[in-house]
């Protein structure tokens, strides 16, 4: 029986695999593709099984399936297969010798005025509980999301930032994005984050965050209207503020 002879190659090529089926369940842990991809793994070990005691019919079968499978998995994991891509394209994109050869901008960054105007709006709102849901651009230009508001550019100041999300105001539904210490656009679209892993007390605006910071390397404020609670998504990360220290120590540290 072939399977038996075990050598040095057939070691390192089960290392390979088994970190190929260790970082995809890292990308799609908490998702709904999860109970898929484990069906998926069970045929594949099915198949290497049968091929491994020569039920060829079995074999031949399974690998029919997979095969045929193999476009349904692109389209059923094209959500996880996106923010893998941003992922990987992000990273290199912060190499500095990758960002000099594309001529990737840098980071827009706040100064300290903007980032106190912002920090004191927030804590305003989160005080009224007044929802809010603010974009701080960074690398990525986010035009995409810009596009599905209404374009404001002006300089960030608390006033402003608390007229435009005012409860009877016509921009306050939806995000506002900054980048830099200009209010770039308010009432934009941002994706939902399908995530099943989320507490069941986080909103419509907290998965929002969490789906732009799925695509993108922006940061996200989140104030919930329920409970006036300040929280700040940043990638993978979700923080709870608890003051206007923390947010402006979080913020200034980008």
């Amino acid at each position: 029986m072939e399977f038996l002879h075990f050598t040095l190659i057939d070691l390192i090529d089960i290392i390979i695999v088994a970190a190929v089926i260790y970082m995809v369940f890292r990308w799609i842990r908490g998702s709904s593709a999860m109970n898929i991809f484990i069906a998926i793994i069970m045929l594949f070990l099915a198949r290497v099984l049968a091929m491994a005691v020569n039920m060829r019919m079995t074999s031949a079968l399974l690998g029919a399936v997979l095969d045929v499978g193999a476009i349904a998995i692109i389209v059923i994991f094209q959500p996880e297969l996106r923010r893998f891509l941003n992922n990987m394209g992000r990273t290199a994109g912060n190499n500095t010798l990758i960002r000099k050869l594309l001529r990737r901008h840098q980071a827009e960054d706040m100064d300290s005025a903007t980032i106190s105007e912002l920090v004191l709006a927030v804590s305003r709102m989160a005080e009224n509980k007044t929802g809010a849901l603010i974009v701080i651009r960074r690398r990525d230009n986010l035009q995409s999301i810009i596009e599905t508001g209404d374009i404001i550019d002006a300089r960030v100041s608390q006033r402003l930032i608390l007229n435009l999300f005012f409860k009877n105001a016509p921009l306050h539904d939806g995000a506002m994005v900054i980048g830099g210490d200009r209010i770039v656009a308010a009432r934009c679209t941002l994706p939902i984050s399908d995530r099943l892993d989320l507490p069941a007390s986080y909103g419509m605006r907290h998965k929002a965050a969490v789906g732009l910071a799925e695509q993108c390397d922006a940061d996200v404020i989140v104030v919930s209207e329920e409970t006036g609670e300040i929280t700040l998504v940043q990638g993978p990360v979700v923080t709870p503020i608890e003051s206007k220290n923390l947010l402006k120590l979080k913020l200034q540290k980008q």
